[in-house]
Parts: C-alpha cells; structure tokens; sequence
C-alpha cells in the first residue's frame, strides 16, 4: 500500500471525461506516487496521509455523506486538494469552512505545482511520524521528581492525539530488578578510581532498565532517577546515554513531557534529542548555556566519564556534540503548548560547577530568549542537531486546535 491516497469528490453535473483529463494533466504535474481510491472511502484512515482532491465546484453535499467515514479520525486535519478548475476551490472553501464550525481541523491544498507537491511532501513526513508514535507504549518509572512541580501531563489528551500509552511503574520493581542483578568487573581504565569503582553498578542500571523495557514492551520510558543516588548509591546516566542511541527514548528525572518530546523528535528526526535545562541566558547576545549529566552516545563525537553533578557520586557523561545548527523543542503535557527555536550550537563547555554535558547555543532569534524567562513550558527542553522548525510546525499546527 503506498503511503498517500487520493480520493475524489467530483459533481454529477460535469463530464467525467473532461474532468479525468483534467485530473490527469494536474496529479501528474505533482511527481508524487499516490494511491488513486476515487469515490470509494471505504479505507479512509489506513494510510499515512489521505488527500481529498476536490475535482470540481458543487460537491458540497457529497462530501456530508462520506463525513462519517471521514471524520472519524478527529485527531487527522482533513486536506482538501484542489487545483482550482470548475469552481473546485470555492466548494473547497465551503468544506473547510464545515469542518472548521465543526470542530476540525482541515487545509486546502492549493497553488503552484511545485508549492502543492512540496506541500504534500512535508505532510507525508508529517504522516509517517504520526504513524510510528501510535501505539507506542511510554514508561513512567517511579513518580515525577518532586520539584517538576509545572511538568504535568494528561495521558488522555496524549493518547486521543497521538494515540501514544503512559504505563505507570514502581521505582521499587526496577531496585528490585538491579539488586538482583550481579555486579561486573570494574574497567581497567578510566579517569579516576571511584569512577572505575562505579561503572559496574552504573551497567547493572542498564541491564535492570532492560529487563523492564522488555517486561512492559516500552518504546520509552522516564526515570526518576535521583531515587537511585539514595538507593544504590549510582546513577541512570550511563544507562540514559546508551538506551537513547540505540534507540530507546530514555527521559531524566521522571519528566513526562521531556520524554514526549524527546519521543516526537525521535519520530519526526529519528533523534531522541539531548534533554537539558538552561543554566544561564544572555538576553541582549540570544545566548544560552544549556547543561545535564547525559547524553546520547549517538549524539556526540566524544564523551568522557565523570561523577554526577550534584551528589557527586556515580557515572555521569559529559559529551561533545558537534557544533552547527541546532533545534530546541519542547511539548507540553497536555499537548496545548509548543516552543521551537532554531540556532547554532557554538562550543561545549566543561565547567566544573554545572552538570556535565554543557552547550552554548546562539538562537538564530534572539527574542526568543525572551520566552524562557517569561512564559517557558519547565526547565527541561529537548536539543536537536539540525534544522527542523518547519516540520515540527507542520506537527503543531495539526495538534493544534
């Protein structure tokens, strides 16, 4: 099954045979590969992104009776496809205009050959994510921590939007897990003796993590990870920097939607991100130092081991990204807000006064710096390598009402 349907609304009044010719001339200046189903709707909903190619004007009434099947999918926007022959736009007008009084969410699709296939493009990329986060199941592993007093979440509005899972489980099953673990043997190298000392505990957490994942069948999960500093005196930041890279979306601190974020980065970039909180702001410059004691391994060109930040105690990472263009995004938890900025990632720092993994990121707007001193979503937001404001745009704008 290709991955875009095309389907027709086309007037009984006008002659099919002009308008097959039409259509013809126009989907084929588009240089898309398409599924053409027609007027047949039976399978709307199964495919990544579905057009509705408005062919011609008065297919108003047509489109009501194919609305239960269409709008049975509220969490996709309806895309009305026209190419403006025979009254087709205003019809399409009138249709998005129902949809929008109704409560849904619609776009028509129309202009240039190269905007529409572009367009189409972009939300084909859109589809394909949303496709790979439904049925995803997500981890919670103990509470939040107790400071993420703002980080809420509503796994309601998460699973009606993007059909994603919260899975609810005790920080003591997975002590259980590491205790019974056994220990391995300590590396011959590393940068001190109690580093050394901790990284077997610190693989043990992974393998513990694991044994969860598999148990629950997560796609990802959040840690309240600073349980494990009091309780088997390590940390989860290796095990973090690890699972990321092999593709595990692993979140800190039991903050749900950094690890939503960081779970649509993923599907959108095929990049978990970098979870971190701002330390420091230079308004006038639009530079930001952004810090955390992991990282993914895939992320980085190199990393070294060090002690955790604030207890220093356990193994924490301090990675070196590569300097370039980078993303900041952050999610909500009830999916109604969403901050993106785009800009350069211009040194890492290995300051000893901060968590590990320190990056100094020059927003490409500056007044955005603005946003995390008067109305940010947390502390914690998601660092991509890369340019991905349009796409993650074209995201918001269908989770958005």
């Amino acid at each position: 099954m290709k991955n875009i349907a095309i389907y027709s609304l086309t007037s009984e009044l006008h002659d099919e045979r002009a308008v097959a010719s039409a259509t013809e001339e126009f989907l084929g200046s588009l240089s898309i590969d398409y599924e053409w189903r027609g007027g047949d709707f039976s399978d709307y909903g199964s495919h990544t992104l579905e057009l509705i190619y408005v062919r011609t004007g008065g297919t108003e009434g047509l489109f009501l009776r194919h609305a239960p099947q269409v709008l049975g999918h509220p969490s996709r926007p309806v895309f009305l496809l026209t190419s403006g022959k025979s009254n087709s736009l205003a019809a399409s007008m009138e249709i998005l205009s129902f949809l929008r009084q109704n409560g849904y969410r619609g776009e028509i699709i129309h202009g240039p050959a190269d905007y529409v296939a572009s367009r189409i493009k972009m939300l084909e990329r859109v589809g394909e994510a949303r496709w790979k986060l439904e049925g995803c199941r997500l981890g919670i592993i103990g509470r939040p921590s107790d400071w993420l007093i703002a980080s809420d979440y509503d796994s309601t509005a998460i699973e009606q939007s993007l059909g994603m899972e919260l899975v609810t489980i005790p920080m003591d099953e997975l002590l259980d897990v590491v205790k019974s673990l056994p220990l391995g043997e300590e590396p011959t190298e590393g940068p001190s003796e109690a580093i050394r000392r901790s990284v077997p505990g610190a693989e043990r957490i992974c393998e513990a993590l694991r044994e969860i994942i598999g148990r629950y069948r997560l796609d990802g999960f959040t840690l309240r990870c600073f349980d494990l500093l009091t309780s088997v005196r390590n940390t989860g930041c290796l095990a973090l920097a690890r699972l990321n890279a092999e593709g595990i979306v692993a979140g800190c601190e039991g903050d749900v939607p950094a690890m939503l974020t960081m779970k649509i980065a993923q599907a959108m970039t095929g990049c978990t991100g970098f979870q971190a909180n701002p330390s420091s702001i230079d308004v006038e410059k639009g530079q930001m130092l952004f810090a955390h004691c992991t990282i993914p391994f895939n992320m980085v060109e190199r990393y070294e081991l060090d002690t955790h930040f604030e207890s220093g105690i356990g193994v924490g990472i301090r990675g070196f990204m590569k300097e370039g263009p980078v993303t900041v995004l952050k999610f909500s938890g009830n999916l109604s807000r969403c901050f993106i900025a785009e800009g350069q990632l211009i040194g890492n720092q290995a300051k000893p006064d901060l968590c590990r993994t320190q990056q100094l990121i020059q927003l490409d707007d500056v007044t955005q710096t603005r946003y995390f001193l008067t109305d940010p979503i947390g502390n914690h937001h998601i660092i991509l390598p890369g340019r991905h404001r349009e796409l993650f745009e074209q995201l918001w704008m269908q989770l958005s009402r």
